[in-house]
């Protein structure tokens, strides 16, 4: 057991399957008190019941005043889970890239400025960010999702050097394929890019804890994307020919 997470009040957005359900249960097995958020209130409830939380569904932007009040007036730990898979180029629609930068980017920044004055006057609080390998590398056929992830990971960077000394903990979870609804939903880039080294949602949820008992804030999920920005950050040239190679592989295959 995990002590940091022992009956602490915890908030999972986008809990009503993936990578959210699966959290909700490692926390709740943990022993935390856990509420679950989805927009499908069915779904919330579901994952709620087997795990002997509370649903709490919704908009994720603007659940954190009902789901505090389900906790009995604290939140203690808060999972920005939710997202938007948003494919497209730069020519997608502009509700699109609206919709992506809302889930994305702006409900991260929304919870955290509803979440930090308590924790900033109590000294502690634990802010975890479901991001993807993609807002640290990026991710062929899908720019509206590449470019918000990169914000998504830059808001949990910020908020950890911003707060640390402050009590506050910040995670960001970064992993490739992940077997969940989102990753069907890539298509065929995601099955060229993504499935191969595909991991259960169950081990994102494994690599989290793990995070949490080292106190470390970036979660790789898959080690292997240590080196893959380690190549972008050193050699950005050369790792951008080689994104564009599978760019063209892509494009050859459809």
């Amino acid at each position: 057991m995990v002590e940091a997470v022992q009956d602490a009040g915890v908030v999972v957005t986008g809990a009503g399957g993936g990578i959210g359900a699966a959290l909700a249960r490692r926390f709740a097995a943990e022993g935390a008190r856990v509420v679950a958020n989805d927009l499908d209130a069915d779904r919330a409830k579901a994952v709620a019941d087997e795990i002997g939380g509370t649903a709490v569904p919704g908009d994720a932007s603007a659940i954190v005043a009902a789901a505090r009040d389900a906790l009995g007036g604290t939140v203690d730990v808060y999972c920005a889970n939710a997202g938007a898979g948003s494919g497209g180029t730069e020519a997608a629609d502009e509700e699109v890239w609206a919709q992506a930068w809302d889930l994305n980017v702006m409900a991260h920044v929304r919870a955290a400025r509803a979440l930090l004055p308590d924790w900033l006057e109590r000294g502690e609080g634990r802010f975890v960010s479901t991001v993807s390998a993609a807002g640290l590398l990026t991710m062929i056929g899908a720019a509206p999702y590449s470019v918000t992830k990169h914000g998504a990971y830059a808001f949990a960077e910020w908020l950890s050097l911003t707060y640390r000394h402050r009590g506050v903990k910040v995670h960001a979870i970064c992993p490739q394929g992940v077997r969940t609804d989102m990753l069907t939903a890539s298509g065929s880039a995601g099955e060229l890019v993504l499935t191969p080294t595909a991991i259960d949602p169950e081990d994102v949820a494994d690599a989290l804890f793990e995070g949490i008992e080292n106190n470390r804030f970036l979660i790789l999920p898959h080690p292997e994307v240590a080196g893959y920005y380690r190549a972008r950050a050193a050699e950005p040239d050369r790792w951008l020919a080689g994104m564009n190679h599978i760019q063209q592989k892509w494009e050859a295959a459809r």
